[in-house]
């Protein structure tokens, strides 16, 4: 996709091969020739439309979280639930860390994007660059992938259908603004262009020389994309002042410590159970397998498959991925380098969709709290699947697909 007569170089973040940035048509967008990661996309307007989705989205973010969102009718007695009431259950059940983490997750970090986002398009709509953008955008791009807004809304869905048959579910007025906030929302992420906005930065890229091409002699900023000479004086991108390294520090060791903790806990997390369900005083705890059998039986298939594959099929999944490109890492391997980077992209995409279990836990523990007439509550097994989810994506992040094409261009050299 290179010509001679671009100017503005990119570098692919996930194969550090560089592209000369060309113009294309308003909707489509450009892959790395090498691995076929996304560079950028060309959308009109792309920064007034991100604001304009940005302030929708923060609308109907107070929406969701000002009105009733669920609510149970039993017996004569109901249960109403505010957007946060999953998380406060938790707490309020002893499950604290449980609590925090549907907590920040569905509600604290998608805020904090928002706000960040509008923050920094704010001042560029009135022609001047944010202070702080750097230390904003950052904290934005770190906190995006826990950021996970449709997760949550597939958790209560599922929550409404297993609930259909015990009671009568009342729909709120938050439920439809976090219906209407999950598209406006992805909207809004996808029309934002990094490119776009840097470019209003003071500080402009450099041409590189040819020497300073090759990969071993330049850095790339992961948070800007600014590309500059390596230098040993050199610790902060000049523009948003990330530190910048090479590659990702100590990045096969991290994954490899990651990876094996997970895989111990995720077997307390099969094996002990993640939920008790109580009916007029009585009750059996469930794992995370006896549930899908108890769907399966209630002739729930769609959910139970849905449960499997997120639940049980991704953990382990993600855990049999990351081991194999560790390996081929170890082994030098060059065999076909852009099929390992798209396994690393699946790692990314998927592993997130795990945390649905969790919110289906906690939404089931806010609406089922009817005493002896009908009481959801959660257990340890949830605790280590929590902790299996958190920590596989740790271990996603803290790879760098980069040494994948090392050695394919060592081997080249050789």
């Amino acid at each position: 996709m290179a010509n001679s007569t671009s100017t503005e170089i990119i570098a692919c973040h996930e194969c550090d091969h560089l592209h000369y940035h060309e113009p294309i048509p308003i909707g489509a967008k450009a892959n790395c020739r090498y691995c076929g990661n996304l560079l950028y996309r060309h959308v009109s307007n792309s920064l007034e439309r991100s604001l304009a989705l940005y302030i929708t989205a923060l609308m109907l973010f107070i929406l969701a979280n000002c009105f009733p969102f669920l609510s149970l009718e039993l017996g004569g007695r109901a249960v109403d639930t505010l957007l946060f009431s999953s998380g406060w259950a938790m707490y309020q059940l002893g499950m604290g860390e449980l609590g925090l983490l549907i907590f920040i997750t569905s509600i604290l970090f998608p805020l904090i994007v928002i706000v960040g986002r509008l923050y920094l398009l704010i001042f560029v709509r009135f022609g001047t660059f944010p202070p702080y953008a750097g230390i904003i955008s950052r904290t934005i791009e770190a906190l995006l992938p826990w950021s996970l807004v449709g997760v949550f809304m597939l958790g209560v869905l599922i929550s409404i259908v297993k609930l259909q048959d015990l009671a009568n579910v009342i729909y709120g007025p938050a439920l439809l603004a976090l219906a209407l906030l999950l598209p406006v929302y992805t909207a809004a992420r996808t029309s934002f262009s990094h490119a776009e906005f840097w470019s209003q930065s003071p500080v402009s890229m450099h041409e590189l020389k040819q020497d300073e091409t090759e990969p071993e002699n330049r850095y790339t900023c992961h948070s800007c994309g600014f590309i500059q000479a390596k230098s040993d004086s050199v610790q902060r991108c000049p523009r948003c002042e990330a530190s910048l390294h090479h590659r990702k520090q100590n990045s096969i060791e991290k994954t490899w410590a990651l990876v094996i903790a997970a895989s111990v806990l995720l077997i307390p997390a099969n094996v002990l159970p993640v939920m008790t369900v109580i009916r007029f005083g009585q009750g059996e705890p469930s794992t995370i397998l006896s549930g899908v059998m108890k769907l399966i039986a209630a002739g729930m298939w769609g959910l139970a498959l849905i449960v499997f594959i997120a639940s049980i099929v991704v953990p382990l999944m993600k855990l049999i991925i990351l081991i194999f490109l560790l390996i081929t890492l170890h082994s030098k391997s060059v065999w076909r380098p852009r099929d390992r980077t798209l396994l690393y992209r699946v790692t990314e995409v998927v592993g997130a969709w795990s945390m649905v279990d969790i919110y289906l836990v906690g939404v089931l523990s806010a609406l089922v709290s009817l005493d002896r007439l009908s009481t959801i509550r959660p257990e340890m097994g949830a605790v280590f699947f929590a902790a299996v989810v958190v920590i596989t994506m740790f271990a996603a992040q803290s790879f760098d697909p980069r040494l994948i094409w090392d050695n394919v261009r060592n081997k080249k050299q050789t």
